[in-house]
């Protein structure tokens, strides 16, 4: 099967097991989707959930967040990996985005890379899940395994994965097949135990393949 057939068959049927992927970080807006996406770094996107609720009602707005003594902000993300390094970018995004931005969150990947804390995958989780605008697909840690299992690309670098993704699915798709692949990671091709007997792309998939037909180790 060429690869654009590959992918277009993955996305379809993706979409149909999993209708309601979305982000999967809690947010009512784009700051927030800003701040949430800072701290997701090395940290999964349910302890970041765990925490933003507190820091948001403390700090709700860039100025609040901008004004901030480190050690509250310190205090209120604790839990989160590297929280002394994160607590630094959010301040120093929040002071970033009143001096530059009226308070705003840009919409382009060349402002949003300029912030502290933030690189293009953030910048692409914000304009894709905050204003629909599809500059990039998100490769995070689900996406870049499975998309290697599957035979969407031979590389491993983020980037080049990026790149590869890019040429096989129309662009309005792309923060969408984010979220696919990630549901996918997240629910069945599970990194430590992958499901690949319950997997829909078992039959279209080299990696589900080649488990499938490797000999049992004598016990």
């Amino acid at each position: 099967m060429k690869k654009i057939d590959l992918a277009l068959e993955v996305y379809q049927r993706l979409k149909k097991l999993y209708p309601d992927a979305h982000c999967e970080l809690n947010h009512s807006n784009p700051f927030e989707l800003l701040i949430a996406t800072i701290l997701s770094a090395q940290c999964t996107d349910v302890r970041v959930n765990m925490v933003t609720p507190g820091l948001f009602k403390l700090f709700p707005t860039p100025k609040a967040l901008a004004e901030a003594p480190l050690e509250d902000i310190e205090e209120a993300i604790k839990s989160i990996n590297f929280f002394r390094n994160k607590s630094k970018s959010l301040i120093g995004c929040a002071q970033k985005l009143i001096e530059n931005h009226r308070g705003e969150v840009p919409k382009s990947v060349e402002e949003l890379s300029d912030l502290p804390g933030v690189g293009r995958k953030t910048a692409n989780v914000v304009l894709g899940n905050a204003f629909n605008i599809n500059t990039g697909i998100v490769v995070d840690t689900h996406v870049k395994r499975t998309s290697h299992l599957l035979g969407l690309t031979k590389h491993t670098d983020p980037e080049k994965v990026e790149m590869d993704l890019m040429k096989l699915f129309p662009n309005e798709n792309w923060t969408e097949i984010s979220h696919l692949l990630i549901f996918l990671g997240r629910r069945t091709c599970i990194a430590r135990r992958p499901q690949c007997d319950l997997c829909v792309l078992k039959d279209v998939c080299p990696a589900s393949k080649k488990l499938t037909k490797a000999p049992l180790k004598a016990r």
